[in-house]
């Protein structure tokens, strides 16, 4: 049975080989019919591997400069890279079938380059090779549109982030009313503490309502054609407006932005009171960020801590608010992009950032990867810079205490340098090292105080010492 099976085989072959072999003499009909039934190039291939014939489709021809191939080797019309290919489809062509496709890159006269994926057949034993090719540069085309496209999506939801965290952080710590608007509807989709008081109402009773809805009849009209205004223009636009029973007038800031497939307005309402008044800046920004649920801290245009949240005291162990008072926000933080007082600068450039991978190193030692947006209040007089701070999501929350997060602890500690002196740097190192080094004889001694006091090489008596002293610092 394998005797006849081989048999039929070799039959075959033979009779595609004398196929083949009839159809060499008919080589450059065969190329031209290649390229009208579908094909963008075709050559004809003699036995030393030298082109004969070149034929391409008429309107759109692949290479302008293909017909300069005849008589030059086709492993010279490609380039460096590509001339081992080109051996290997003239040694892999043979009678009875087309060789694999192989992809391969022909120089063109202004310095660019056609790519072309080719298929050889031989005709006859030692007949010529007929090669035909598609153009491969139609696909890049598309690939780079696809390229471009995607990078321009990414560009987008970049601007996307920022703008929520524009948004996010004056929700969280400006003083003015601040509501977001949907573009196409006028309707107010989240607002912030300061509107619910400027209008007594509750958020779920502002939420939905019209953007102009709190203002008088006369003044709606005005105020919507604001943010219309700022929607067909793309740039803020500013009116003043009377709300209803109030005497005073308001100044309405309309700022486009968008957030994925929606156009949003970003609308800051202030009280002619409020205008060229700071107010009294510790009370009114510890009632706004209080409930926040990130943590928040305002500082001036120095770092320096003026408010903190609840969030901020519990990520960084703060017991108090005033504990963190007055000290640098770099005590906590550390950026490992660039330095803090670039970070400082650059907001006070630019007017804010985007969610940015920093660290926490709060008073356990333990550090907690975070990430972090800032904005400029140039609303308040001096102007301060409102910092929110959250946990990074796929991380759970920290890190164990390995020697990474150690490295970690220190870059913070050095990220300190010229904000404290050397005694006091020295002092909160050891106090780094220590938490770590009780808490992990601690995990060794499976939370056994008398075995962990041994590792350490102390008494119980000093270490329960040790753990008030650090509880307390």
């Amino acid at each position: 049975m394998t005797e006849a099976m081989n048999a039929i085989r070799s039959n075959e072959a033979s009779a595609a080989s004398t196929f083949s072999e009839s159809l060499s003499e008919w080589a450059p009909e065969l190329a031209r019919t290649m390229v009208s039934l579908g094909g963008d190039i075709a050559l004809v291939i003699d036995e030393a591997g030298v082109v004969q014939r070149v034929d391409q489709r008429a309107s759109t021809p692949l290479a302008s400069d293909a017909h300069t191939w005849v008589g030059h080797r086709w492993a010279d019309t490609v380039t460096s890279e590509c001339k081992a290919k080109v051996e290997r489809l003239m040694a892999e062509a043979s009678p009875t079938c087309a060789t694999r496709k192989r992809e391969v890159n022909h120089p063109a006269g202004d310095g660019a380059i056609v790519p072309v994926a080719y298929t050889a057949m031989r005709l006859g034993a030692r007949g010529p090779i007929l090669a035909v090719g598609r153009d491969l540069g139609i696909s890049a085309a598309l690939q780079q549109k696809f390229i471009g496209a995607q990078r321009e999506m990414e560009r987008n939801y970049a601007q996307a982030r920022q703008a929520e965290a524009r948004y996010r952080l004056l929700f969280q710590v400006a003083t003015d009313a601040v509501i977001v608007v949907d573009g196409s509807t006028l309707n107010i989709i989240e607002a912030n503490q300061s509107t619910t008081e400027l209008f007594d109402l509750s958020l779920a009773q502002v939420v939905g309502q019209n953007a102009a809805f709190g203002f008088e009849r006369h003044s709606r009209d005005i105020v919507t054609a604001a943010l219309n205004s700022a929607l067909a223009t793309g740039q803020s636009t500013e009116t003043r407006a009377q709300l209803v029973g109030r005497v005073t007038s308001t100044s309405v800031t309309a700022t486009p932005f968008r957030v994925v497939d929606s156009q949003q307005l970003l609308v800051r309402i202030r009280t002619t009171e409020q205008l060229g008044s700071s107010g009294n800046l510790g009370a009114t920004l510890a009632r706004l960020v209080d409930s926040a649920s990130d943590g928040v801290a305002v500082t001036d245009v120095d770092g320096g801590v003026l408010v903190a949240n609840p969030a901020f005291l519990k990520l960084v162990q703060a017991s108090t608010e005033a504990s963190v008072r007055g000290r640098p926000l770099s005590d906590w933080l550390s950026l490992p992009n660039e330095p803090f007082a670039d970070l400082l600068a650059r907001v006070s450039r630019e007017g804010m950032t985007g969610y940015a991978p920093s660290n926490v190193l709060p008073r356990d030692a333990i550090v907690r990867p975070v990430e972090v947006a800032a904005t400029l209040l140039s609303e308040i007089d001096p102007p301060c810079i409102g910092f929110s701070i959250r946990l990074t999501p796929t991380t759970g929350g920290e890190i164990s205490v390995t020697v990474e997060p150690m490295q970690a602890a220190v870059k913070v500690l050095c990220d300190q340098v010229g904000s404290a002196a050397l005694p006091e740097l020295m002092r909160r190192a050891s106090e780094v090292l220590q938490r770590n080094f009780i808490r992990m004889a601690m995990e060794r001694a499976g939370a056994d105080l008398n075995k962990a006091a041994t590792m350490l090489g102390i008494n119980r008596q000093q270490l329960d010492m040790l753990n008030q002293d650090l509880s307390g610092a």
